[in-house]
C-alpha cells in the first residue's frame, strides 16, 4: 500500500462542522526489537510487541471550521501549552497534508496527557502518537464519512501512527501485534502493523510486566540517533537474519506455550539490541551497572525456583520483568526483596498485557 491509498477526500467543506472526540491508546513493549530504519519510517526488520494496560496516553481533539484564511492548530500537554511537544505535533500534521487534506479547513485544539510520568521507562511516543493517529482517523470519520470499515480504520491509524513513531504503529491493537514484512505472515507489512492473527496459548495472554526504573532521567542517546547508527553497521545483515529467526521461534512458542523458548528468544533480543548499540560507530551504552545487577538477579532467581519469568529491555537502562499471573505473589516478593534496591528511588511500575485502545466518550 502507498501513501496515496490512505489519502482522504480533499475539501473545502460545503458546510460548517464542529465537535470533539477523545481516544486512549496504550504503550507497548517489543519482544522482537526493530532497530534501524529506511525510507520514511520503514523498519529494517520485523518486530513483535504486546500492548500494556495501565501505561497509556489520552488525546482529545476539539475541532470547528476555520475562522480565518489559515487554520489555527493548538496543542496542550497535561493542560498546558507545550512548545516542544507542540512543535513536533504541528510538524507531524503538516507532513500529513496529503493523508488528511481536510485539516487545512479546521481549527484544532489538541490536548494530550499520559497515565505515567515522562522518562518512566515507558515508550510515551508509542502511546501518544497512536492516540493522536486514532483521533485523526476518527475525525475523518466524522467530517468526511469515510473509514467506516473497522479494518480500514485501524489499518490507516497504524499507518499514520508509524509516520510519527515507528513503535506507535503497534499500539493501535490489543494483545500481540507485528510490524514489518515477514514471510511467514502474508498480511504483514512495513507500512503498518497487524494484529497477530493466530491463537496464542492462554499462558501468554495474561503476562505481567513490572517495569524496574533504574534511571528516570532522559537517556543520553535518543532512539532516533540509535536507529541512524544502524546505517553501515558491521552487524546489520546478521541482525536482520537473527530477527527473522527469532520471530519464527517466538511465534511458534506463543502458540505452543513454550516458556523455555519464549525466555531464550526474548532475552536474546534484549541483549542483542544493546550489543548493537555497543558495536556502533561511535559506540555507546544505555545500560547502567544496576541494570546488569538486576539481570543477574533475575537469572539466578529463575534457576533457583524454576518459575517462568524473564526480562526485556527497551533502548534505555530500565528493565521490564515479564512473568505469568499465576506466579505473581512469589515474583512480587522477589522484586521487593532483591530488586527494589537497584531502582531509582525504588520506582517500579506494575503493569500487564492490555487489550488495546478505546474511544473515550466525553
Amino acid at each position: 500500500m502507498s501513501l496515496h491509498s490512505f489519502s482522504s477526500e480533499s475539501l473545502p467543506f460545503s458546510h460548517s462542522v464542529r465537535g470533539s472526540l477523545c481516544w486512549q491508546s496504550p504503550s507497548n513493549i517489543a519482544l522482537i526489537k526493530y532497530w534501524g530504519k529506511f525510507g520514511v519510517q520503514l523498519p529494517k526488520n520485523p518486530s513483535l510487541s504486546f500492548t500494556l494496560s495501565k501505561a497509556y496516553s489520552q488525546t482529545s481533539i476539539a475541532y470547528e471550521s476555520k475562522k480565518e484564511t489559515l487554520a489555527k492548530h493548538q496543542f496542550f500537554f497535561e493542560g498546558k501549552e507545550n512548545p516542544v511537544f507542540g512543535k513536533k505535533v504541528m510538524r507531524f500534521l503538516i507532513d500529513l497534508d496529503s493523508v488528511f487534506p481536510f485539516l487545512k479547513e479546521l481549527d484544532l485544539r489538541i490536548e494530550s496527557k499520559n497515565s505515567f510520568p515522562h522518562s518512566a521507562g515507558v515508550a510515551s511516543s508509542a502511546s501518544s502518537m497512536s492516540a493522536l493517529a486514532l483521533a485523526l482517523c476518527n475525525l475523518e470519520q466524522e467530517v468526511i464519512g469515510s473509514l467506516q470499515d473497522e479494518i480500514d480504520f485501524y489499518t490507516k491509524a497504524s499507518y499514520v501512527a508509524r509516520l510519527g513513531s515507528g513503535s506507535a504503529s503497534r499500539s493501535v491493537y490489543g494483545g500481540f501485534s507485528i510490524w514489518g514484512e515477514f514471510i511467514e505472515l502474508i498480511e504483514s507489512s512495513n507500512e503498518f502493523a497487524v494484529p497477530f492473527s493466530y491463537e496464542v496459548h492462554p499462558l501468554f495472554m495474561q503476562l505481567r510486566d513490572s517495569i524496574l526504573i533504574v534511571d528516570s532521567k532522559e537517556k543520553s542517546v535518543s532512539s532516533r540517533a540509535g536507529h541512524a547508527l544502524m546505517n553501515g553497521h558491521p552487524y546489520a545483515e546478521a541482525r536482520l537474519a537473527q530477527s527473522k529467526q527469532n520471530m519464527s521461534w517466538l511465534l511458534a512458542a506463543l502458540q505452543q506455550g513454550d516458556t523455555d523458548r519464549f525466555i531464550e528468544v526474548v532475552e536474546n533480543e534484549a541483549m542483542s539490541l544493546h550489543a548493537l548499540m555497543m558495536s556502533s560507530k561511535p559506540w555507546y551504552t544505555l545500560m547502567h551497572p544496576n541494570t546488569l545487577r538486576i539481570l543477574e538477579k533475575i537469572r539466578a532467581f529463575r534457576e533457583k525456583t524454576g518459575l517462568f519469568l524473564c526480562f526485556t529491555l527497551d533502548a534505555g537502562p530500565n528493565v521490564h520483568l515479564l512473568f505469568s499471573e499465576e506466579n505473581e505473589i512469589e515474583i512480587q516478593q522477589f522484586i521487593q526483596n532483591e530488586l527494589e534496591e537497584f531502582c531509582d528511588g525504588a520506582k517500579i511500575i506494575h503493569d500487564k498485557m492490555g487489550f488495546g485502545p478505546q474511544k473515550i466518550e466525553q
